[in-house]
């Protein structure tokens, strides 16, 4: 990777097209093995960034879905108890069958039967551990905002050094740090200990010309004309200040898609009103905007 115009090219091959600000701190992100932590309303693409910087560095992406009262276990790694339990169940058979015969049994001493509990086999890796293990690869820290003050504080300390000790088995150490994106909705603050340690990003909504892109793009079946015109729709319905949430690039897609589908060649008054549940989510936005449908489309 040699420039952030070679990361934004890149990226574009992917369908994911960046802005000349966006594509300079993935760049820095990347060179500086920093996580990147991106901030913007839902449906903007911070998801898709991360799964777009997987497919152009040809690398895996592994996700950690954050919600509320997710811990270290669920990040880092657990044991396989029903293995455990079966394999020590086998070891009593064994003893039991070694007893009966005069054959020599397998080693009964506690402390080596507990270790043959905790062995490599019977662990579960989780994302964080996944990610340590198995990079280069890409690890999305998806709505980091959702989860607590202890787990943030944990990931803190797991991205400032990149391992993380195992009790039974060592410490794992990343040879390679992996390529680390973390994304928020802002439904909280997160600690300044955290933003300190990451490169940090707000991903706005694009202006219409992005936006169009965008959309021919992601979904080149589209008829270009019709393209057009949901974008300058859904541009419209987000400089309205009445609605609880205004459609993202998400759901510009997905209403052009689902247009697409229906085989509709215009978007008129009629069709926009019988598929603005794909766009707008909220009932009183609905209403809002079924009133306002024809100065919209004719404006």
């Amino acid at each position: 990777m040699l420039s952030p115009a070679d990361l934004a090219e890149r990226l574009g091959a992917t369908g994911y097209l960046v802005d000349e600000s966006l594509a300079t701190v993935g760049y820095l992100a990347l060179r500086l093995h920093r996580p990147l932590l991106v901030e913007g309303e839902p449906g903007t693409g911070k998801t898709a960034l991360a799964e777009a910087l997987a497919e152009a560095l040809d690398i895996p992406l592994i996700r950690m879905q954050c919600y509320e009262g997710i811990d270290a276990s669920q990040a880092l790694y657990d044991w396989d108890f029903p293995r455990q339990i079966l394999h020590l169940r086998a070891l009593e058979a064994s003893a039991r069958v070694a007893g009966e015969t005069g054959l020599a049994a397998p080693s009964d001493n506690a402390s080596d039967v507990e270790k043959s509990l905790f062995d490599e086999r019977f662990l579960l890796a989780r994302p964080v551990l996944r990610a340590l293990r198995e990079s280069p690869a890409v690890l999305l820290v998806d709505e980091i905002d959702r989860a607590d003050d202890e787990f943030e504080a944990f990931l803190l300390e797991v991205l400032s050094t990149y391992q993380v000790t195992i009790p039974e088995l060592g410490t794992v150490r990343a040879t390679t740090p992996p390529v680390v994106v973390l994304t928020s909705n802002r439904t909280r603050e997160l600690h300044d200990a955290l933003k300190r340690r990451c490169l940090y990003h707000w991903i706005d909504h694009p202006g219409l010309e992005r936006e169009l892109a965008i959309v021919r793009s992601r979904a080149p079946h589209v008829a270009p004309a019709l393209s057009e015109q949901v974008v300058r729709l859904t541009q419209r319905l987000r400089q309205r200040d009445d609605l609880l949430k205004p459609p993202g690039v998400a759901e510009t897609l997905d209403w052009a898609r689902a247009l697409d589908a229906l085989g509709a060649g215009v978007l008129d008054v009629e069709t926009a009103a019988a598929t603005l549940g794909v766009a707008v989510k909220y009932r009183e936005d609905a209403d809002r905007v079924r009133a306002d449908l024809a100065t919209m489309l004719g404006g």
